[in-house]
């Protein structure tokens, strides 16, 4: 029975923990950590763990993979501290939503013997406590992985097991893509969510505008209400990405003002019309295939490269990886006794 240690027992962690025990196959035997000893009580009384363990280097002693589901800040000192308990053929990875730093952090903090598997579940709400999880938060998601430069096919595919366990789909990607792309998606969504709230709730006439707020203020604004420590954290580790992303959504919002200003019917119009339909597409799952539109600069990225070529070495990577893992070379041990797996670099 695969032994599993999960570090930071919010929504997502107690989440992970509730699929992982709701799986069949395999049965993991969970092993949950918390700072906040009431959060860590509240997570196993919904069946996210099998037991509590408060020392943090002792949760992970025993540990087949290591699940940190901390705000990213939090991560470094996480990783610092289990360095010198884990076992030698754990796994760790991890559920930051920024992943250049996370990555940077595992090579510089995790023993060599140790492989780290960077992870982001595309999936969640905005609220973060264990009362919030669910078994199927990660169903039918996106889950992107991204091994360090160490990781073994073992590695990777330990970790990729657990996520097809969770319900989601593994998509190997690029670092700096990555941050590039949540930034764009999830990141600058949360900085416009929280500057509407920030400029409406400081208006004066607050008290009376609040009595028209409805389902589209609502809405717009629901990020807003995420963990402010997470929200903060992804600001101070993305802050690249998000600038050049918020540069671009302020050329827009001046190029709609100008608009506005104008009262441009015809352009108003088409505007309305194109993000309806692209809006649309997006939503019933319709994408342009890789290549359809002319490749962009990523706001962020020092060394451009095309995202094709991004994707395409990251998946060339993963394929020699997972080739690796079911059909490892033989080596003779020291001792002649039998084959071990090393490293692919």
């Amino acid at each position: 029975m695969p032994k599993a240690t999960i570090i930071g027992l919010g929504m997502i962690g107690t989440s992970i923990g509730m699929a992982l025990k709701k799986a069949k196959l395999p049965s993991y035997k969970v092993t949950g950590h918390d700072l906040n000893d009431q959060t860590a009580r509240r997570s196993r009384s919904r069946g996210a763990v099998d037991k509590l363990e408060f020392q943090l280097a002792q949760s992970v002693k025993d540990a087949d993979i290591v699940i940190i589901a901390t705000p990213v800040l939090a991560i470094r000192d996480v990783l610092e501290s289990i360095s010198s308990a884990l076992p030698e053929t754990a796994v760790v990875t991890d559920t930051g939503s920024t992943k250049q730093q996370v990555l940077k952090w595992a090579e510089e903090l995790l023993p060599r013997r140790v492989g780290f598997v960077g992870g982001h579940p595309m999936a969640g709400v905005e609220k973060p406590g264990p009362e919030d999880a669910k078994p199927d938060m990660f169903a039918d998601s996106t889950y992107c992985l991204m091994p360090s430069r160490g990781a073994s096919a073992r590695d990777v595919q330990t970790v990729v097991d657990v996520v097809e366990t969770l319900g989601a789909t593994p998509l190997f990607i690029h670092p700096q893509e990555h941050d590039s792309f949540v930034a764009a998606v999830s990141h600058v969504p949360i900085a416009l969510s929280t500057a509407l709230i920030a400029a409406t709730t400081g208006s004066p006439s607050w008290h009376e505008m609040g009595r028209l707020a409805a389902g589209g203020y609502r809405d717009v604004t629901r990020l807003a209400s995420g963990d402010p420590t997470m929200n903060r954290d992804i600001c101070l580790t993305n802050g690249t990405e998000i600038v050049g992303w918020l540069d671009r959504i302020i050329e827009q919002l001046q190029e709609f003002k100008g608009q506005v200003q104008e009262q441009n019917k015809e352009v108003l119009t088409r505007l309305f019309e194109t993000v309806n339909e692209e809006r649309l597409k997006w939503v019933e799952g319709i994408l342009p295939r890789p290549g359809a539109r002319p490749a962009v600069e990523i706001p962020g990225v020092v060394e451009q490269t095309s995202r094709t070529l991004f994707g395409e070495a990251v998946m060339i990577r993963m394929k020699r990886l997972l080739d690796f893992a079911e059909n490892p070379p033989k080596k003779q041990g020291k001792d002649g006794d039998g084959p071990s797996t090393e490293k692919l670099k």
